[in-house]
């Protein structure tokens, strides 16, 4: 079996991380209704069945006693320049499931500021963080995948994020890195944004392997969505009034005033659809370095548009199901994306769809002769799919899916960045906090605007081919 290493970094990254954590809890809870210890557990936590005889237990829908696994599992490690969040953590429910040797955290914080976060923490923090990860590494019988969880707006999650991300190529060239980003909207209270957002592009595009981009915008929208629907009575009673959809306060009303519980939920659960092949057994099981294999056909273009359906969190448990080709519609649709984005009247270069339930191949490819005709998918790999089948359903529906897209949908969220970063660097504002850093030069941030500048006209030079004759490849002749 294989295993996948989390590293969840600055205050967004520990907030959806604990999420997911909280999720697969429940999920696991869910399947495994009397908490034996199996193999689906043996994935992500180890038995702490000892001489004391702690054994596995489940109270109110979650398992407890069980640790973050050292063997055989994924395992977490915590990192945040301000313990607010991770102590938040170490109080709550999850406390039992990590422990000390898991955290690295400081007083101070970042100051929403890459340079602190990557050139003074990541230095300061480099042989702490090194030595956590190949303990972790060391107990792994086969590495997979390291998972990174970070926003790009602040200054740990994007300056010591990306510099983590470094570390991982540097001391782990061979395994796996996938990157879940989740970028700032253009309404962010964080003025250097911009600044931090591309300078950690620089980095993903350079060192990661797949990256996830998340808009808070496209969150906050949905879970805008669902508050609408319950207020319109289209979901009813169906919909839990204490449920993450509704806040943890248990109001409606307070999803607007608070929305982070139910937009990091919303990541999770994305997450926790992505790792379910690894959990679960399926009629198609798909490996995590398989995604990258099949999606990514040149490394820098290595952004993966995601969409999920349902989009309601595993806590609300009595949502009625969509049917299953209204399923897969909805993943295609721009309401569905965790980007501000509409990939049906862009270019796609590959498209992975994740199935979870009881689904039938046959399902997969009649769905997928359906929306073929409405997709442009780039004329050399017009047959760019690749499916992935899990048993086991998410706690609550019959069926969910998650499709991952390389395509070039992502360039206007990269274009709007880009025109944010400009207008405070035409100033040179704000440059002065970044330059005091030692190591930070003014040349990070022309290389940084170069390096992403570079990125949009790829996609530009893709789409320049969208709509363009189909050939097919010449076929070899044989003289007779």
């Amino acid at each position: 079996m294989t295993q996948s290493v989390v590293v969840q970094v600055g205050q967004c990254g520990n907030q959806v991380g604990c999420r997911f954590w909280d999720l697969a809890l429940r999920e696991h809870a869910a399947v495994n209704k009397k908490g034996i210890y199996d193999e689906a557990l043996s994935s992500f936590f180890r038995n702490v069945d000892i001489s004391g005889g702690d054994g596995p237990d489940i109270y109110k829908g979650k398992i407890c006693s069980l640790k973050a696994r050292v063997r055989q599992s994924i395992k977490a490690l915590l990192i945040d320049m301000e313990a607010g969040v991770v102590n938040e953590i170490l109080q709550g429910p999850l406390r039992d499931v990590f422990d000390s040797k898991q955290l690295i955290t400081d007083v101070s914080g970042s100051g929403n500021n890459w340079a602190v976060g990557h050139k003074l923490y990541g230095y300061r923090y480099r042989e702490n963080i090194v030595e956590k990860l190949r303990k972790t590494a060391e107990h792994c019988d086969c590495l997979q995948c390291f998972f990174i969880i970070h926003s790009m707006g602040g200054g740990t999650g994007s300056g010591l994020g990306t510099f983590v991300l470094n570390l991982l190529e540097d001391e782990f060239p061979e395994v796996y890195r996938f990157v879940t980003s989740v970028y700032p909207s253009g309404e962010d209270d964080v003025i250097t944004s911009p600044y931090n957002s591309v300078l950690a592009m620089k980095e993903l595009n350079e060192h990661a392997d797949c990256v996830l981009p998340i808009e808070n915008e496209s969150l906050f929208d949905i879970v805008n969505k669902i508050h609408q629907m319950i207020n319109s009575g289209k979901l009813g009673s169906t919909v839990k009034q204490n449920s993450v959809v509704t806040s943890s306060a248990g109001s409606a009303k307070s999803v607007q005033e608070k929305p982070f519980d139910a937009m990091n939920n919303i990541v999770a659960n994305l997450l926790l659809n992505l790792t379910s092949s690894a959990r679960f057994e399926g009629s198609l099981n798909m490996d995590l370095n398989e995604i990258s294999m099949n999606l990514v056909p040149f490394p820098r273009l290595h952004y993966l548009v995601s969409s999920l359906t349902p989009l309601y969190t595993l806590a609300d448990v009595n949502v009625p199901s969509r049917r299953l080709d209204q399923m897969f519609s909805d993943a295609f649709s721009r309401d569905h994306q965790l980007i501000q984005a509409d990939p049906k009247h862009s270019l796609y270069l590959a498209c992975a769809l994740l199935v979870r339930g009881n689904v039938q191949v046959s399902d997969l490819r009649r769905n997928i002769e359906r929306l073929k005709p409405s997709l442009h998918f780039v004329s050399w790999n017009q047959e760019g799919w690749k499916t992935g089948l899990c048993s086991v359903p998410p706690v609550g529906h019959s069926h969910s899916l998650l499709a991952l897209a390389n395509n070039t949908c992502v360039k206007p969220t990269f274009t709007e960045l880009k025109d944010r970063f400009m207008k405070l660097y035409k100033k040179k504002a704000h440059l002065h906090h970044y330059l005091h850093i030692d190591g930070m030069e003014q040349s990070c941030f022309s290389e940084a605007i170069s390096s992403l500048s570079d990125l949009i006209e790829e996609y530009n030079e893709l789409d320049a081919t969208k709509g363009g004759p189909r050939t097919d490849p010449s076929r070899l002749k044989i003289a007779v």
